[in-house]
């Protein structure tokens, strides 16, 4: 599951934990934890967390009944930081790594894409997943793009002529990564905004991913964006969740 709670759910963290709580995940990546929430104590899950440069935490919350190996942060500067863990498998070491991508520039996506990659390189068993804040390659974003106030609108868009700046999103794709929500999603795509938590910067986009490793998607059965009940008062991002078995 990933999870954008918004400015660290001031007011709404029950909100948000009972949320998970329906799910009932494994492994939970939660962007934007300002003023430091504590979701480990709240969800009784194990909690990790990586401190960034300039924005928010990111978290990795995994269930007491997987063994973790190792956790701790992407070692690169990214201005909302990155989460790391790896957890043992009965096939193997999987590494799970919660993301939230620089959201005004496409180009500082793209170096932050590359990083994560870089982490992964040489794990056959990894899953990348957050709120990725890029546009995808595969779909026509024209009527997505034209709803959007201009400010906002800028930026998805690459120089003047260039089009939809999808790179953050086509650099992992081209580095072997899948889409899960491509691979087995159903329901809708987007992401972005719920009907009650804010967002009104937000037309409706596909911001938040899961995207993994061949190996690690085959294994995946099931994807889908959480909607309904809490979830369109929780935060302005639906949480996304996936379905898999290792």
């Amino acid at each position: 599951m990933t999870y954008n709670i918004r400015n660290g759910a001031k007011g709404r963290l029950d909100a948000v934990v009972r949320v998970i709580a329906e799910q009932a995940p494994d492994v939970v990546a939660v962007q934007e934890l300002r003023g430091g929430p504590d979701l480990g104590a709240a969800t009784g899950m194990r909690w990790h967390v990586a401190r960034p440069t300039g924005g928010q935490p990111v978290g990795l919350l995994v269930a007491r009944h997987l063994r973790v190996l190792a956790a701790g942060s992407v070692p690169r500067p990214f201005f909302h930081a990155a989460a790391w863990a790896r957890l043992a498998t009965p096939s193997g070491p999987l590494t799970v790594v919660g993301a939230h991508l620089f959201p005004l520039w496409g180009r500082v996506r793209l170096r932050e894409a590359r990083w994560l990659a870089g982490f992964v390189r040489g794990r056959p068993e990894a899953v990348i997943m957050g709120d990725l804040n890029s546009l995808d390659p595969w779909t026509d974003h024209g009527v997505q793009l034209a709803t959007l106030a201009p400010q906002y609108r800028s930026r998805h868009l690459r120089r003047i002529g260039r089009g939809v700046d999808t790179r953050a999103m086509a650099f992992l794709a081209r580095r072997g990564f899948v889409d899960v929500y491509r691979r087995c999603g159903t329901g809708q795509p987007w992401t972005v905004p719920t009907t009650r938590g804010g967002g009104a910067e937000f037309t409706e986009l596909r911001l938040d991913y899961i995207m993994a490793t061949p190996a690690a998607a085959a294994r995946f059965t099931e994807c889908r964006v959480v909607t309904g009940g809490e979830a369109e008062s929780a935060s302005d991002h639906y949480p996304l969740v996936a379905r898999a078995a290792w």
